[in-house]
């Protein structure tokens, strides 16, 4: 579960910048960091999406939602931009 803790200090986490995306490329993006993050043993990851109309961030969210390697996930507090996620590291 993400505590408040966690989201303090989004600028020490891996972070995924899909400004410029489409949404297939993004799904692609986001899958293949996941994997990355989790050979890497990162618990916590930031995808920053933007605000815009909000198309890549509904991509983000349904493809975080499907990951099976991602427990949980929620916006930035202070930036709605940006969705952190939580990873099920064994």
């Amino acid at each position: 579960m993400m505590r408040y803790a966690d989201f303090m200090f989004i600028e020490r986490y891996p972070k995924l910048d899909l400004h410029g995306f489409d949404r297939d490329t993004a799904r692609v993006a986001i899958n293949d960091f996941i994997n990355d993050n989790i050979k890497m043993s990162n618990k916590i990851i930031v995808i920053v999406h933007g605000v815009g109309t909000g198309i890549i961030r509904e991509v983000t969210w349904n493809t975080l939602k499907k990951n099976k390697y991602v427990l949980e996930y929620k916006s930035d507090y202070s930036n709605r931009g940006c969705t952190l996620a939580y990873l099920d590291i064994k």
